[in-house]
């Protein structure tokens, strides 16, 4: 078995890849959107996932773990737009952005699973999914809360336990594997 290091780096290589194909087939048009409207778009993914996990069966045929990468990126694009929130210049390459986002968030999954001795690998793929479905709703109730919260964390660590959770789904279910 791999190490969760090295099928982590594996799962981002190929969702970094994706993003910076799209990236030269539509260049940052992405980055018109407000972060409320990324929330959305990870609801719909997130909520995809969870009806096909219910309902046994899916009639659109793209793949589960497409929408497990779909969440890893869109995540990432919240992030970048939390960054460069303020700038209106467009950005012709975001890959640096990319990258720096990924290792913050990476550093906080190796702690994390230092602490929590891995636990993830023991819960059911469909548990992952229930937790982003709370973490987005979560950050719904921030963003109408205009970012202001009593006790809670952010927005951001909502995003970046959403990656988590979609990379830690994709291992679990060998999505991206290659033997």
């Amino acid at each position: 078995m791999k190490s969760t290091e090295a099928e982590y780096q594996e799962i981002i290589q190929h969702c970094q890849d994706l993003f910076t194909k799209k990236n030269q087939d539509y260049g940052t048009s992405w980055r018109i959107l407000r972060l409320p409207s990324i929330t959305d778009q990870l609801y719909i993914k997130a909520q995809r996932i969870r009806t096909i996990q219910e309902k046994g069966q899916q009639k659109v045929e793209d793949a589960i773990a497409g929408e497990f990468i779909g969440l890893i990126n869109y995540s990432v694009m919240a992030l970048i737009q939390i960054e460069l929130l303020d700038t209106t210049e467009p950005e012709s390459d975001l890959s640096q952005a990319y990258s720096q986002v990924v290792l913050e968030v990476q550093e906080l999954l190796f702690n994390k699973n230092h602490d929590y001795g891995e636990a993830w690998r023991a819960m059911r793929i469909s548990s992952m999914t229930d937790i982003i479905l709370m973490k987005l709703l979560r950050i719904k109730q921030i963003e109408d809360n205009h970012g202001v919260t009593l006790v809670s964390e952010g927005v951001k660590a909502g995003y970046q336990d959403i990656i988590n959770y979609s990379v830690f789904c994709l291992i679990q279910s060998n999505a991206l594997q290659t033997n």
